[in-house]
């Protein structure tokens, strides 16, 4: 059911929103498709919509308020008639109207909740980019895996060839009387495990390309696939990460969004005090009324000689209500801390992050080092170990243990590269650059 489901859902799809997956993906290829097709950033993006209908509502808030009235009323008995006496009868009247009100003053409130409302938006625009680069992380992280995993599997299958030649070489050799049972028998097992552990890098590789995938909001996985660029990491630089930190603090949107939130606090103190101010108002209005009875007018002259208008100031002066408006200051003074805290929080979380992308990377490149010289050693030594064994002078066990160190020291460097790589790059876009390989 599930799977009839999504394929209703690929086939009712809109051809240009269905990925292509004829060729291997590049990371920019998955970082865009990412970008313009994951839920998360979506539903941001319909905040900050939302946002920008906020802002145009507080804009338009200094326009008048405009209304139009009708009303019909009926009088049974003694009422009051259109000459303005009272007479008995049954009678009918029809009002019509059309008023006008505009605020003239409110305490700098309205101007003020258009400036907050424009700073929300602001925020909310940061909150979208944060979305954005918190996708780029993601995707760049399981493109990563993806690499490593790839290389992890182009190991095992050459340990896998290396082991398959061994056997032949020694079913040879037992064939001739110059190589036990055991030793074949032994070497058939070591080709066994090389032969798991290359499905099981297989299965690795599939893994992670579902997982970059499902990412991507990508139904289809099976044909999917990435680039695997050159890559080099004898050329990255890190800087110092009190310095990325300094760069950070005036690029990340995280932290300009709090600080626009911090700034509508502010603001919201701001507004919460205009209710001490005195209020005054513009109203004009126009309207007139057609009386069914008690009237020898017709309805065009009624209409005319009833025909009025009206224009009026308001001032409402605050005296007294309750201490409503002092509480409402005394909670946005709260909400004010509260959101200074918030982005002292934010500024900590992103040191820390810094500091552990930077520390990452130091570590990464230190075993990068290590594992390399380990890989050039074990590689030496296993083209030794295979040629005194070739020549009968060593064992193969000795050739299967010399072997094993190699596939270790590829696999331990195959990882610090690429986890060297990431947290650089991870370093570099904290202080505004591209994740890139």
């Amino acid at each position: 059911m599930k799977a009839l489901i999504v394929a209703l859902a690929v086939l009712t799809a809109p051809t240009d929103s269905l990925p292509d997956l004829s060729h291997p993906w590049s990371l920019k290829e998955c970082t865009d498709w990412a970008l313009e097709h994951n839920l998360s950033v979506a539903g941001q993006a319909l905040t900050v919509e939302n946002r920008e209908i906020d802002k145009n509502t507080a804009d338009m808030a200094w326009l008048p308020g405009v209304n139009a009235s009708v009303g019909e009323n009926w009088s049974f008995g003694r009422g009051l008639g259109g000459n303005n006496t009272y007479e008995s009868g049954n009678s009918s009247s029809t009002s019509f109207s059309l008023g006008a009100n505009m605020n003239l003053f409110d305490g700098l409130a309205t101007p003020r909740r258009m400036q907050l409302a424009k700073l929300n938006l602001e925020a909310a625009t940061a909150d979208l980019e944060k979305a954005r680069d918190d996708i780029r992380v993601q995707v760049a992280q399981a493109y990563v895996q993806i690499l490593y995993n790839y290389e992890i599997r182009d190991v095992a299958q050459e340990q896998l060839t290396i082991d398959a030649q061994q056997v032949k070489r020694l079913e040879g050799l037992y064939a001739s009387g110059k190589a036990s049972a055991a030793e074949v028998s032994q070497q058939k097992a070591s080709l066994a495990q090389s032969q798991v552990t290359l499905v099981q890098a297989e299965n690795n590789v599939r893994s992670a390309l579902l997982s970059l995938a499902q990412l991507l909001e990508i139904p289809s996985w099976e044909a999917f696939s990435v680039v695997r660029p050159a890559v080099s990491v004898g050329d990255l630089v890190l800087g110092n990460p009190d310095d990325v930190y300094a760069d950070a603090l005036g690029l990340r949107p995280e932290i300009q969004a709090e600080k626009l939130r911090l700034d509508g606090s502010l603001k919201q103190i701001q507004i919460a005090k205009a209710a001490y101010s005195p209020s005054l108002s513009l109203s004009a209005g126009m309207g007139t009324n057609y009386y069914t009875s008690f009237s020898t007018q017709g309805f065009w002259d009624q209409l005319s000689n009833n025909f009025s208008q009206y224009v009026g100031l308001s001032l409402s002066i605050p005296i007294f209500n309750k201490f409503s408006t002092r509480n409402q200051v005394r909670s946005a003074r709260v909400q004010a801390s509260s959101q200074e805290l918030q982005l002292r929080r934010t500024q900590q979380t992103l040191y820390k992050e810094i500091q552990q992308a930077w520390n990452g990377a130091v570590a990464a490149r230190a075993k990068w080092e290590a594992s390399s010289i380990a890989t050039d050693a074990a590689q030496d030594a296993f083209q030794l170990t295979q040629a005194k064994y070739e020549n009968g002078k060593a064992t193969i066990t000795e050739f299967n243990e010399a072997r094993n160190r190699l596939v270790k020291a590829q696999s331990d460097s195959v990882q610090a590269t690429y986890e060297y790589l990431y947290q650089a790059r991870l370093v570099e876009f904290y202080r505004g650059g591209e994740l890139t390989l």
